[in-house]
């Protein structure tokens, strides 16, 4: 990394390292692939372009680059939403629901799929995150820059909105 503050070209290294990384976190959310493709070039693009300002703060460089992707993504959202793509696994939805602690699991776990459209991007993300790409809390911690007891606590208060949600509905 500090190769590549001195030397563009260096940057190369980093983008072989984290590209197929920062791709697939891309197109988990996105409807189409030449989406995917444009956002992660703009992800590398801003990242060699900002490479300078990059400090490290005892976080991985991959937690920076997942920083800017979650931006390009909000970006393309804000301008058009239908772009946004959930991609829900059934075995997911019922750890989800597990995680919730609904009694009647079968019943529920079918309006699953309809809470978790309505949520806002920012409780959606957490809920991608450690659920359908099953990423650690010090993981989602280090994307989102905030600590790791944060991040479990807005995950736990987005699963009882959502369990508030499945009951009601």
């Amino acid at each position: 990394m500090e190769e590549a503050k001195r030397n563009p070209v260096n940057f190369e290294i980093l983008y072989n390292t984290y590209y197929e990384k920062i791709f697939r976190f891309v197109y988990q959310r996105v409807d189409k692939k030449e989406f995917a493709f444009d956002i992660t070039q703009q992800v590398f693009m801003n990242a060699m372009l900002n490479i300078k300002k990059y400090e490290y703060r005892g976080l991985p460089f991959s937690s920076w680059l997942y920083r800017i992707a979650r931006n390009e993504l909000n970006q393309l959202f804000r301008k058009n939403s239908s772009h946004r793509t959930i991609n829900i696994d059934e075995t997911d939805l019922r750890y989800v629901a597990d995680e919730m602690k609904v009694d009647a699991l079968e019943e529920y776990s079918q309006k699953l799929p309809d809470v978790i459209a309505e949520l806002d991007e920012d409780d959606l993300q957490l809920i991608e995150m450690r659920f359908f790409e099953k990423r650690a809390f010090k993981e989602i911690a280090d994307i989102l820059d905030i600590t790791e007891n944060n991040a479990k606590v807005k995950l736990y208060r987005v699963l009882e909105k959502m369990k508030e949600a499945i009951l009601n509905k």
